[in-house]
């Protein structure tokens, strides 16, 4: 079975086949799914489907780019979020100045994402991180998160292979999805060669980063056989080996998810 640590299933995307569609991930090998929040709505929906779905599990959180969202109010609220059974994690939080390069809007970004680190730590939930175009700023951020005992998972990592191993070395996972197939994606291929399959966790990141030879289509979780069969290449290995590790992985991680 693959666990899957991170899909967007209430994106607008999965409007048409969404029911039908997760009704066949378990039958195709996939449970369980941990489906990420990226803003206050997003986060609502998330955690209604959690409630429809039993291998369907939530992460609550705001994405740098909605920071907006977040006021003390919406930040207490998602306080209460985090007590829930079915909310496994804080995310996706964490920093991205690829859109957003005023100094007072990445002031503000790294602002929340740190009040939502303390959310993850306050209700002892490991941290799913987006961070785009801001690895200085992000690792200054997790080496603190990583002193206060808090874990998680650098989601869609796109940094140096020796950036990779400075996580590698706090104990954090690094998120490998459809990316690592891209023909560009080179400093990914040696990153997943460079550090331990038990510091990687699969992902999708659906409906986006779709896998060759897949690439540019509407991405689901059946798509991650064809990211295992990469890094089982990369790796020498077997892409049972691949899925075997990567589960345990997760589960170690996302501890509130049941075996």
């Amino acid at each position: 079975m693959i666990f899957e640590t991170h899909a967007h299933y209430d994106d607008a995307k999965f409007d048409t086949d969404r029911e039908m569609l997760l009704a066949e991930l378990p039958q195709r090998g996939i449970s369980p799914v941990i489906n990420a929040g990226s803003s206050i709505a997003t986060t609502k929906t998330t955690l209604s489907l959690a409630q429809e779905y039993p291998f369907l599990y939530a992460a609550v959180g705001v994405h740098p780019s909605d920071v907006d969202d977040l006021n003390e109010d919406t930040y207490a609220w998602l306080r209460q979020q985090t007590t829930l059974q079915k909310t496994v994690a804080v995310g996706e939080i964490g920093l991205d100045y690829y859109w957003d390069k005023e100094p007072e809007i990445q002031a503000k970004q790294r602002y929340w994402f740190v009040r939502q680190l303390a959310l993850a730590q306050q209700a002892d939930l490991p941290v799913i991180i987006h961070s785009r175009d801001a690895a200085e700023d992000t690792m200054q951020i997790m080496e603190k998160a990583y002193e206060d005992g808090i874990k998680g998972v650098i989601h869609c990592y796109s940094y140096s292979p020796e950036m990779a191993q400075k996580y590698v070395k706090m104990g954090y996972f690094i998120g490998v999805g459809g990316v690592v197939t891209f023909k560009n994606a080179k400093k990914l291929v040696k990153t997943v060669e460079t550090i331990p399959l038990s510091s990687i966790v699969l992902e999708t990141d659906c409906p986006y980063m779709a896998p060759e030879p897949h690439r540019g289509t509407r991405n689901d979780s059946r798509n991650i056989p064809y990211v295992i069969a990469k890094i089982a290449e990369i790796k020498g290995i077997s892409p049972e080996e691949v899925e075997q590790t990567t589960r345990e992985n997760a589960f170690a991680l996302f501890t509130k998810v049941p075996r």
